[in-house]
């Protein structure tokens, strides 16, 4: 999927041929613009965080997001009445135009193969990325943290499912 820009749209003069520009946009089936050609859309920054980190903690040997103080933090708010778990926490995305660049802390569950874990949430982030918003994810860099150790009194965030 590629992103769409914008197009412009000059109504052809009376008796004269429309540009070679609002052909291309037009759609013969439907005998008017294509939608593509009919506004702007842009993604920011905040909602590819939320879907990078939804696919991240998709992928099994995840245990959580985020630093150790961002987990801490996170973990006292969600502790609080009406506190939600941050879908975003540990995750940086720079969106442009087309493109987007991705940055993820993670800890990894003890047991699991590091390198394959972080090369499955780098699949399953660019493809939810690439699917949801149509941006070519150029780079998905991944932070490994911590891992996660059963019965480890340090690690005083519990596990996001």
């Amino acid at each position: 999927m590629t992103n769409l820009t914008n197009a412009t749209f000059r109504p052809a003069a009376e008796g004269h041929r429309p540009s070679d520009e609002t052909t291309a946009q037009h759609d013969p089936k439907r005998g008017a613009l294509s939608p593509e050609s009919r506004g702007r859309t842009t993604i920011a920054d905040t909602v590819a965080a939320k879907i990078a980190g939804v696919a991240a903690r998709e992928v099994p040997g995840i245990h959580n997001l985020g630093s150790g103080m961002a987990r801490a933090i996170g973990g006292v708010r969600e502790r609080m009445p009406g506190g939600q778990p941050s879908a975003s926490r540990g995750v940086s995305v720079e969106v442009g135009e087309r493109q987007a660049a991705v940055d993820l802390d993670v800890v990894v569950d003890y047991g699991y193969p590091i390198t394959e874990v972080a090369a499955e949430v780098r699949t399953n982030v660019i493809a939810a990325l690439e699917r949801m918003t149509g941006l070519e994810v150029v780079e998905v860099n991944i932070s490994v943290n911590d891992v996660d150790i059963p019965g480890d009194e340090d690690d005083d965030s519990e596990r996001v499912e």
